[in-house]
């Protein structure tokens, strides 16, 4: 039997070892191998009771030199009484980590026969201190996941307000849950019309062509705690029987945490880790429900600044058509007024003054020309920057707009009349088709270098009804057409009329 005294510097060297790292898989390493140095074993193991918890499998040491272990011998027969620790070929030690058993020491293979009872003394008291040690290194894990979480969900927060788009918001809080944690992919879903949910965003370290889009159809055993803004935890995404679209199998421990901020239900942030992967402590679920808690009010945060920013667009766009129309418009007209007051007291005298009354006479059909584009700039102003376009005046530019990219100039819009308050369908859908033809036609016209769309309401029709008439001209060719009743203008250049009445 060995003396106590020599062997407690080894005891006191491998307490002070335990503690050495906080890392948590390092100080279980250190315990198992100042266990099986301080008894001279030739393995040691820790048998964690629930692994799960910090994500670990159990703890061994390298076999260390020795002679070989001798074979396993026959179970005695039962007894009533229980061996004694120096009998037994193996030494089981539990650890206790705030009253609860961490785990099981365990150590065999000892060099110089059975274990003694100074060996169990020993490793108890070194239980004692790798307990303590435990308890440290889980609380400094913690507090590095809740660090990095935290950091995490600032910067998403940060990109988010920073004027992503909408798709953009939900990759970057996709990507950011990902990487933190350590999963395989981070997948957004939202509610679908038809009651179930689809995958709109997916972070994959592959391609993820076949996961975007797949759906949960309504019916799913964990569609309704999704919708109901519940969190589930599934251990292995593969066998689970809840799980029921086809990419799946691909998956194993999973969470899906409700994207909810303010009692609104924005969807579902998934995190599937690969098949076989290590499960998800309860200390990742707490920290990844409450990134999820902040990614929603953030993403909730974005789109009101974004809604704000659209609507100081709006609110300027109003006061540039407000200025264009008190300010400018009004002094062209009147510096109109001026030219024509002017160009009749000019009319009747000799030449010079006639090449004079011709100049004011183009001068005035400028400004009225200049005065039109103004008001057509104005109510181009008025028009949503990013929507689709719901007025008739609104489709007209936007298809002159879109003819401008292939002519390679912007053809000149004239709009006479309440356009707007006279057209409905199915008129101004046909005037709208009759439009784009001629735009189509003048675009492959050689040598246009000017295009004017006059649309008028104020002309009547030959029988005198109410009727709308618009006009295209190009400076590409001489060719004059008409549609239902409508007259051609003439002069260098082609003119198409379409008439119809209101």
């Amino acid at each position: 039997m060995h003396d106590p005294v020599p062997r407690l510097p080894s005891l006191l060297e491998a307490v002070l070892s335990v503690g050495t790292d906080l890392e948590l898989r390092a100080t279980l390493q250190h315990i198992v191998d100042a266990a099986a140095e301080l008894t001279e074993a030739r393995y040691a193991a820790l048998d964690m009771t629930d692994p799960g918890r910090d994500g670990l499998t159990g703890i061994r040491t390298a076999e260390r030199p020795g002679p070989p272990q001798p074979p396993e011998q026959p179970e005695p027969p039962e007894s009533t009484e229980s061996p004694k620790p120096s009998e037994s070929p193996e030494l089981v030690v539990p650890i206790h980590v705030d009253d609860e058993v961490f785990g099981d020491l365990r150590l065999a293979g000892k060099r110089d026969g059975p274990f003694t009872d100074e060996d169990e003394q020993l490793v108890r008291v070194l239980a004692t201190q790798a307990g303590i040690a435990i308890g440290n290194s889980r609380l400094y894990e913690t507090a590095r996941q809740r660090e990095r979480w935290i950091e995490g969900a600032a910067a998403v927060t940060t990109a988010l307000l920073s004027g992503e788009s909408a798709a953009d918001a939900l990759m970057t809080v996709a990507e950011r849950a990902r990487r933190l944690a350590e999963a395989s992919a981070g997948v957004i879903l939202q509610p679908t019309e038809g009651g179930g949910m689809e995958i709109v965003t997916a972070s994959t370290l592959d391609d993820p062509g076949d996961i975007v889009g797949v759906v949960i159809e309504p019916g799913s055993p964990v569609l309704e705690q999704l919708l109901g803004g519940e969190p589930v935890f599934i251990d292995d995404s593969a066998t689970d029987p809840r799980m029921t679209t086809h990419v799946r199998h691909r998956f194993g421990p999973n969470m899906m945490l409700p994207l909810q901020a303010g009692g609104r239900l924005l969807g579902t942030l998934a995190l599937p880790r690969r098949r076989g992967g290590r499960p998800y402590t309860a200390v990742e679920r707490l920290l990844a429900t409450q990134f999820a808690s902040q990614a929603a009010l953030a993403l909730v945060h974005a789109e009101a600044q974004h809604s704000r920013e659209r609507l100081a667009v709006y609110e300027d766009r109003d006061r540039i058509a407000r200025d264009l129309h008190d300010l400018v418009v009004q002094r062209l007209f009147a510096t109109g007024m001026m030219l024509e007051s002017t160009q009749r007291r000019s009319a009747g005298t000799g030449d010079t003054d006639k090449d004079v009354h011709a100049m004011l006479g183009r001068a005035v059909d400028e400004l009225q020309s200049t005065v039109q584009e103004v008001r057509t700039a104005i109510f181009a102003l008025q028009q949503p920057p990013a929507d689709a376009p719901t007025t008739f005046r609104g489709k007209v530019l936007r298809e002159a707009a879109g003819a401008g990219v292939v002519l390679g100039f912007q053809p000149s819009t004239r709009f006479t009349g309440a356009v707007d308050n006279h057209l409905a369908e199915p008129v101004a859908g046909r005037l709208l088709t009759a439009l784009r033809r001629a735009l189509a036609a003048a675009s492959r016209r050689a040598g246009v270098s000017r295009v004017e769309i006059t649309v008028d309401v104020t002309a009547p029709l030959p029988d005198g009804r109410p009727g709308v008439r618009l006009t295209v001209f190009d400076d590409g060719g001489a060719e004059n057409s008409h549609a239902e009743g409508g007259s051609s203008e003439g002069g260098a250049g082609t003119t198409v009329t379409w008439q119809s009445p209101l």
